[in-house]
């Protein structure tokens, strides 16, 4: 099958939910201002398959064991958002010049405690502080360039969201 976005970096994003069936979200560690709340995501390695850099992710961000981690559904296209312009470059995209990032999803339910979550885990810290959030209210948290992405993700874990499906 042909990539619909050769020029968008592969990426892997993963969305926690509690036994509350609310989800994870951090505020990240490298900027100021409103809409600085997000899921857990990153670059994945050549080679990688896309579970196992959500996984990876996970734990480099939060800091959560993949064994805390139990797989509930995937997105299985690619979700992708363009960096605004005047965005200023972080060294992986000055070397490869990505037009953007391009997504697959992932939903866990994570078994383990909250104290469990070590947003030192892996340097450089990605997040200052996390909570625990509705799936509806997170879009509106999220940096406008990034959002139509997390509206797709909200809309197709949603089925996760409801009590009845907290794996109680």
């Amino acid at each position: 099958m042909d990539d619909p976005y050769p020029h968008h970096r592969p990426n892997a994003g993963v969305v926690m939910f509690n036994m509350d069936a609310l989800v994870w979200i951090g505020r990240r560690a490298d900027v100021e201002g409103d809409h600085v709340w997000q899921f857990p995501q990153g670059g994945m390695d050549d080679g990688e398959d896309a579970e196992s850099a959500a996984r990876r992710e996970a734990y480099e961000e939060t800091g959560a064991r993949s064994d805390d981690l139990v797989l509930l559904g995937s997105i299985d296209r690619w979700l992708a958002y363009d960096f605004p312009a005047g965005l200023p470059a972080r060294p992986d995209q000055k070397r490869y010049r990505w037009k953007g990032q391009k997504q697959r999803w992932f939903a866990f339910r994570y078994t383990g405690r909250d104290a469990d979550f070590d947003l030192t885990a892996v340097p450089p810290q990605e997040f200052a502080e996390w909570r625990w959030e509705r799936l509806e209210n997170v879009p509106p948290l999220i940096i406008h360039w990034k959002r139509g992405v997390y509206d797709e993700v909200a809309q197709e874990f949603a089925r996760f969201a409801s009590s009845s499906n907290s794996g109680r």
